[in-house]
């Protein structure tokens, strides 16, 4: 799972303060173009860049393997690894240090912070460099992550590295038992939900086994809507729309399933992702026949019971869930020497350090072509969900909806999605309630834009 934070960005003269001391606190490493504490001076026609990245555990780990393999490999650039405590606090130290005017070459953050950040000028567009690179083959970039690095001119602004999407997870030999073909239940909310009728066990009004626990919270009802052909805003963005027909009948669904007819489960609260994990168990302990989760979760699933499938499509039409990708941008105040360093590694990564990432973690490579390769090939023989996952961003995905509010919108849809999966409030009702609240902070951007 990969934990979203959208940040306000410092003011100036904050920023500069925690410029100051951001990198050391973190990882001990030094300035953009310096040296690092204990590390020899770069050798005559080496380039020295720094990387900050918003990592921890075993994929911090993996991120400094990948930067060491890429140094070994060749003799012209040198990568140091700045490790920052998330990539909303990484966001925080870019900013800080554009303020300080000391900035690394190179980043890796959540698309928002760093949409945010090239809409202030702090990031380098990546046009002329990939124009420049006969071997950069743009075209085999996963769609649904590279439309997240496109601005509305055009402009490369970033590269995705890795993403993540949400699937379905369900025990094989639970479906088998109840004589029900995951095919068919997984191509339509609506089958699903008839076998969820036929799986359900009830001991009076206690439900001792659910046929299916969607994930609670707005990202799987809202993958369902947009597949009943739904939208959250208008096209010319000014419209909140998720009180229409299409979603309410989506969400109302979900609401009667879960509320009603008590035959999917869900749940909620707890500490942190206290309530994740809850649903993860339920379905490996056998109280659930599967799930919607994320595509990190693959760590902690047992693949000789379960299996994957992309998500079910709603009435009748394809399946539309979202796919999110972690992005790799470039400071547009490092020097022209480092910006050509750092494109080598960005592209790096993006190609090969995508493969390293992906087999080791679950989540998404962002190249089409690493079913070529015969890492990824290996890995897939041995774990085919990954193909599932890889096949739904390949071929259904849309990109998430990114707010321009900075999250009211997100926030009245999630809370309106608590309402209808927790207390049981109609759809409409809670959608129309939700539309007012997330109208008003429209209204509000917009005339600050137009002011």
């Amino acid at each position: 799972m990969k934990k979203r934070l959208l940040c306000a960005l410092l003011a100036a003269a904050a920023a500069v303060s925690v410029a100051a001391c951001a990198p050391a606190a973190e990882s001990g490493g030094a300035s953009a173009g310096g040296e690092e504490a204990g590390q020899e001076t770069p050798a005559e026609g080496v380039t020295e860049i720094e990387f900050w990245y918003g990592l921890g555990g075993n994929q911090a780990e993996l991120m400094e393997q990948i930067i060491s393999t890429y140094n070994s490999s060749q003799d012209k650039v040198r990568v140091i690894g700045v490790q920052q405590s998330s990539y909303g606090d990484t966001a925080k130290a870019l900013q800080a240090a554009v303020a300080a005017q000391s900035v690394p070459a190179t980043t890796l953050c959540s698309h928002p912070d760093l949409r945010t950040l090239y809409g202030k000028g702090v990031l380098e567009p990546l046009n002329s460099y990939i124009e420049a690179d006969a071997e950069f083959d743009q075209d085999d970039i996963l769609d649904s992550f590279m439309d997240y690095c496109l601005n509305d001119a055009g402009d490369i602004m970033f590269l995705p590295a890795w993403g993540t999407t949400q699937v379905v997870y369900y025990r094989k030999d639970l479906f088998e038992e109840a004589g029900i073909d995951p095919e068919w239940a997984f191509a339509d909310w609506l089958n699903l939900a008839e076998a969820c009728r036929q799986m359900t066990v009830k001991e009076g009004d206690e439900v001792t086994f659910y046929g299916f626990e969607p994930m609670s919270g707005s990202d799987c009802l809202v993958d369902m809507a947009y597949s009943n052909g739904a939208d959250i805003i208008s096209e010319d963005g000014k419209t909140i729309v998720f009180d229409s027909p299409e979603f309410v009948e989506a969400l109302e669904s979900a609401r009667q399933w879960i509320n009603e007819e008590k035959i999917m489960g869900i749940h909620y609260g707890g500490d942190g992702w206290e309530y994740w994990y809850q649903t993860i168990d339920d379905v490996m302990e056998g109280r659930a026949g599967g799930y919607v989760g994320s595509s990190g979760d693959q760590a902690d699933l047992d693949f000789t019971k379960i299996a994957a499938h992309v998500q079910p499509g709603f009435n009748g039409n394809p399946p539309r869930p979202y796919a999110d990708p972690i992005v790799l941008g470039m400071l547009a105040l490092a020097s022209d020497e480092q910006k050509e360093a750092g494109f080598d590694w960005l592209t790096y990564v993006n190609k090969t350090g995508t493969i390293d990432f992906s087999v080791n973690t679950g989540y998404v490579p962002a190249r089409q072509s690493v079913q070529d390769d015969e890492t990824y090939k290996a890995y897939a023989e041995e774990n085919p969900q990954a193909l599932v996952i890889l096949d739904q961003v390949a071929n259904y995905a849309r990109m998430k909806f990114i707010d321009p509010t900075g999250g009211k919108i997100d926030t009245a849809l999630g809370d309106a999605c608590d309402l209808i999966e927790l207390e049981n409030v109609p759809a409409e009702e809670a959608l129309k309630e939700a539309k007012e609240i997330a109208q008003a902070a429209l209204d509000e951007y917009w005339a600050e834009q137009e002011g």
